[in-house]
């Protein structure tokens, strides 16, 4: 698969491990596994835009104030800073490797999306951000050097020696797990959101950087965290895609299904209000109404600039039968981004030496209990460079650990199909239904003692990726059940009907480590 072993070993394609190959490039030499081929992380499909004060230090105040008051008071003061003074750098960066922003006038076009206080949202393509910055770093990453890009292998698990991260196991062919050395490895792995029934997140994202972490021992933090964004397709046949929050920035308006706006009844801020506030709010509409979704109403808006403005989500609603410049669409929440992850310090080491993580898998601290829309990009982008530099660094000051084993010989366990896709449905339905926008102890009690039927899958060594995902996927929901659990009170997206206020102790990190 790769015939010289890579001092730093990224696993993950998107924004924050493309942009961490190019930093580890500078000093090592790099090699990045996608268990993909193509570009289909969740970095590619974003919509919104990029969060960044590229003004005066006053506009980075700004930044970092919205930043802390959407993260409820939990949000890591020094990782927002971070956030927010290195971002213009890294913007400006992109914009030099040949992203190609939006622009109005002689300046860049600016959305408003929720929970910001001004207009600050760098977009490109209308509606098209993420495959604009993905396709720029990935030009980049292919021209460089120092990089390998090995497409369509699946990584299974972290190798450790000697308490130590030297390395990961790939899945090979015939089943067989075949040892990738490395002096670092960094995991930018994406999401969860395959664990949910609903959610906007690709099929890649079945949360494998988090289960690896947790079986090599590493440190997660938070994962009680996931948000789920207010607004998706929600029509019969449909894929459960996404409609970008700068929907409501541009003047969309959120109805009943009778017709009747409602977010005035639970927010000053209406439609801007932040997302676990939105997403609860229709939630809400829907079960007081019985509907399976509330309208999405953006018929005020010309038909030509709507096109304009957002022509995937035009021309994605159009295949449904929906105009979007006539008819209000049709939504319902969905499973989003996990805030949650494997807990890392501002350089993206985490608690096992040798191992990075960064982007979505990772827990910088960046977005509290509720991340502020357009955030994750800028995190991505951000904390790639840092880890990457930092990884980079690590594995030059450490050198290699041969491993005591090149292949894993254990016996391996192969599913039927259909076992994996029952076993798949109803862990997502347990998740959606217990563990959703909406907990409490009973809910998550009950969620748990279906998750639990399903522990033997962790027991096992499956030889393809479907096994493997499937484990993954049921591990991590696991997880996020019983963080939920131990969080006894309301804060941010984790809102339990049993303790609707913070509660004792809210501003407590929820950690979890293997051997606890």
């Amino acid at each position: 698969m790769v015939e010289v072993s890579p001092e730093v070993l990224i696993v993950g394609g998107g924004v924050a491990g493309l942009r961490a190959a190019l930093e580890a490039a500078r000093f090592s030499r790099v090699v990045l596994i996608n268990k993909e081929r193509g570009n289909k992380s969740n970095s590619a499909y974003a919509q919104g835009g990029i969060a960044v004060a590229l003004g005066s230090r006053e506009d980075r105040q700004a930044h970092m104030a919205d930043t802390l008051l959407a993260g409820r008071g939990l949000c890591r003061r020094k990782t927002v800073r971070i956030l927010v003074d290195e971002g213009p750098r890294r913007v400006r960066e992109l914009i030099r490797w040949g992203a190609e922003f939006d622009r109005s006038g002689r300046g860049f076009a600016r959305a408003h999306e929720g929970a910001h206080s001004r207009r600050r949202i760098l977009r490109a393509r209308g509606d098209g951000i993420g495959a604009e910055l993905t396709s720029t770093l990935l030009r980049a990453v292919q021209a460089h050097p120092r990089i390998t890009v090995v497409h369509g292998r699946f990584t299974a698990d972290l190798l450790v020696e000697r308490g130590r991260c030297v390395g990961v196991w790939v899945l090979g062919r015939g089943g067989r797990r075949r040892a990738l050395p490395a002096a670092a490895v960094v995991l930018a792995t994406g999401g969860i959101g395959q664990v949910y029934l609903r959610t906007t997140n690709p099929p890649v994202a079945t949360g494998d950087g988090i289960a690896m972490a947790y079986r090599a021992g590493a440190l997660l933090e938070d994962l009680e965290f996931v948000q789920f964004h207010p607004t998706a397709l929600a029509v019969a046949g449909a894929p459960t895609f996404l409609l970008s929050e700068a929907m409501r920035g541009e003047g969309a308006v959120l109805r009943t299904v009778k017709g009747e706006a409602f977010m005035a009844r639970y927010d000053r801020r209406r439609e801007l209000a932040p997302r676990d506030v939105v997403a609860r709010a229709i939630w809400e509409e829907m079960m007081s109404s019985g509907a399976d979704h509330v309208l999405l109403d953006v018929t005020a808006r010309p038909r030509l600039w709507l096109r304009e403005r957002f022509p995937l989500i035009a021309r994605t609603c159009a295949r449904y039968g929906i105009d979007i410049a006539t008819t209000p669409i049709p939504v319902a929440p969905a499973a989003h981004f996990m805030i949650g992850g494997i807990k890392t310090d501002e350089f993206g080491a985490t608690s096992l030496p040798g191992l990075y993580a960064v982007g979505e898998t990772a827990c910088t601290g960046v977005h509290g209990a509720n991340r502020l829309a357009s955030n994750s990009l800028l995190e991505g982008v951000v904390f790639g460079a840092r880890t990457g530099r930092a990884a980079a660094r690590y594995a030059r000051s450490q050198g290699f650990i041969k491993p005591s084993s090149q292949r894993d010989d254990r016996a391996t366990s192969r599913q039927d199909q259909g076992q994996f896709d029952d076993i798949l449905a109803n862990v997502r339905r347990l998740m959606w239904e217990g563990v959703g926008i909406i907990r409490s102890a009973t809910s998550l009690g009950r969620a748990l003692d279906g998750l639990r039927r399903y522990d033997w899958l962790c027991e096992a060594v499956y030889g393809d990726r479907e096994g493997m995902e499937v484990q993954n996927i049921q591990l991590v929901a696991t997880l996020i059940a019983r963080a939920a659990l131990r969080r006894r009170g309301s804060l941010g997206c984790h809102f339990r009907s049993d303790f609707p206020v913070k509660g004792r102790g809210w501003s407590r990190h929820v950690g979890v480590a293997r051997s606890d």
